[in-house]
């Protein structure tokens, strides 16, 4: 599979470059996805005998009309099933309608037959990557039935190019999607199969690009980039013998209000796990000596409030010395919504504002953020989409323009496009912006980055907290705020699913990663 990824726009013009400029004919790439398909039917239920075929009205439908008589000319027992308008098919997908007449397969109208007992799988030809609203009543209603069905009789489905009812541009569903077992997508890969909800919808995904020459493929620049392993070999340069820690940067994690230590624990044991030379933690007083006996190679302080203040090491000042003594600094975990979050968060933005010192944001330093909206060019941003949807409400309220339509549009949309919610917080936030979640997604103003590694497992308190260290060690480690976060991105992914790889998802925890993220600090390098 390409790491490029693409919208259905620009899929659908590399399908006319290829047609209109290249000579292939519409029709000859519609058998070639047909083709595809059979194989991918043909390889993964070889003991499918009836095979039912959902065909809409556009080429999708072609695709489906033509699979469906090249499984009959295979001998199996195929019913294409005519759910769109003939009347609006297009010239090549008139042709593969014709083509289905004449095979063994039988034509029949949408009924309550299509879904009773027999079939062996269903093949999903329905709608296309050119769908943009939501679905229409009569094709959610069939949608709807073809995953009850797969769901209550354990039914397989194969999607042709997208699952119907999935945006390609950002993996919404549009009011109701196919529910795939496996998806068959062609010329160039959708970036909504990769993200959001998407990743439920596909199942296992396979890719064809049906031939379509390299030139071609090139001629459409991708709207975001796939991360792989070679994409980031050698970002972490390999250690000299003669080296010394200081070399490798001295992390300062704050955060950890009262009952919420663990957190400033999990951040700073991945730091030093993934490389990290120094760790330090300035944290609530509650917690000091419960963080030195869990970790002994960290340097901590109790950081107390003016009311709370023993003597003036312990204050915020003391906070104000650390900040200036480091070199990165990871802000947010568990640092909470009380007084003395805030005023540990004036203290580190204050000190940092003019020092250029480099940060990692997450968690309820994200929500300070978003109180106080400012542009720097030297952080890393780590917000899940409730967090990221705050920092949008903020950019909102600091708008000098509210009437600015082209603005205000465009928060709107980002509320509902994950594509459109990190780009938009890195063009007015600065630096890179993680927004997690199921292929989460990486911007440093230049390319936009996909994850495709992660698991459920991973959804489990802690997680956010771990990343966050690992972004600062890169950091640390003298990477760029945008290699920093797509290698820290990578390699936590990529842990969570080793560390499922032999006990499973369920009952997974954040510090499960760290001997997992140990290795891979090393195979990166």
């Amino acid at each position: 599979m390409p790491l490029a990824l693409h919208t259905g726009a620009a899929v659908r013009e590399l399908d006319r470059i290829a047609i209109e400029e290249s000579g292939i004919a519409g029709i000859t790439l519609m058998r070639r996805a047909a083709q595809a398909c059979a194989d991918v039917v043909q390889q993964c239920w070889p003991a499918a005998d009836v095979v039912r075929v959902f065909c809409g009205s556009g080429n999708n439908a072609g695709d489906g009309y033509l699979l469906a008589g090249l499984l009959a000319q295979r001998g199996l027992t195929v019913e294409a099933i005519v759910v769109g308008d003939i009347v609006k098919l297009g010239a090549d997908a008139s042709a593969a309608y014709q083509f289905c007449e004449q095979s063994d397969a039988t034509i029949q109208p949408l009924s309550e037959a299509a879904f009773a007992d027999g079939a062996s799988l269903f093949v999903d030809a329905l709608l296309g990557i050119g769908l943009s609203g939501l679905v229409r009543a009569d094709f959610a209603k069939v949608i709807t039935r073809i995953n009850e069905h797969s769901a209550t009789k354990g039914l397989p489905v194969l999607s042709v190019d997208i699952p119907s009812g999935l945006s390609a541009d950002n993996g919404q569903v549009l009011g109701v999607a196919i529910r795939a077992t496996a998806t068959v997508t062609f010329i160039g890969t959708k970036r909504g199969l990769l993200t959001g909800d998407g990743t439920d919808m596909v199942g296992e995904l396979y890719f064809d690009d049906l031939g379509v020459p390299v030139d071609v493929l090139k001629r459409v620049p991708a709207t975001a980039l796939r991360l792989s392993n070679e994409s980031l070999a050698g970002l972490l340069p390999r250690r000299l013998r003669n080296s010394h820690k200081n070399r490798f940067g001295h992390i300062l994690v704050v955060g950890g209000d009262q009952g919420m230590g663990g957190a400033v624990v999990m951040s700073a044991e991945a730091a030093l796990r993934t490389g990290a030379g120094l760790v330090s933690v300035a944290t609530h007083p509650s917690h000091a000596a419960s963080l030195l006996s869990r970790i002994p190679e960290l340097m901590v302080r109790g950081i107390a409030t003016e009311a709370d203040q023993v003597d003036s090491a312990s204050g915020i000042e003391a906070l104000a010395v650390m900040v200036e003594q480091c070199s990165v600094v990871v802000l947010g975990p568990g640092l909470g919504k009380s007084e003395w979050s805030r005023e540990m968060f004036n203290t580190v933005m204050e000190v940092t504002s003019g020092n250029g010192k480099a940060m990692v944001i997450d968690a309820d330093g994200l929500n300070l953020l978003s109180a106080g909206f400012e542009k720097r060019g030297n952080w890393v941003l780590t917000p899940h989409p409730g967090e990221a949807s705050k920092l949008l409400a903020g950019l909102e309220a600091a708008s000098d323009d509210k009437e600015t339509l082209e603005t205000l549009g465009k928060i709107e949309r980002a509320a509902t496009d994950r594509f459109a919610m990190c780009e938009l917080l890195q063009c007015h936030l600065g630096g890179a912006v993680v927004l997690k979640g199921a292929g989460s997604l990486i911007s440093d103003g230049g390319e936009m980055w996909l994850c495709p590694h992660g698991n459920p497992g991973m959804s489990t308190a802690g997680m956010g907290d771990v990343l966050s260290g690992v972004v600062g060690a890169m950091l640390g480690q003298g990477l760029s705020v945008g290699d920093a976060a797509r290698l820290a991105v990578m390699m936590h992914a990529v842990a969570g699913d080793r560390a499922v790889s032999v006990t499973g998802e369920r009952g997974l925890v954040a510090t499960d990663l760290m001997s997992q993220l140990r290795k891979l600090a090393n195979e990166y390098s």
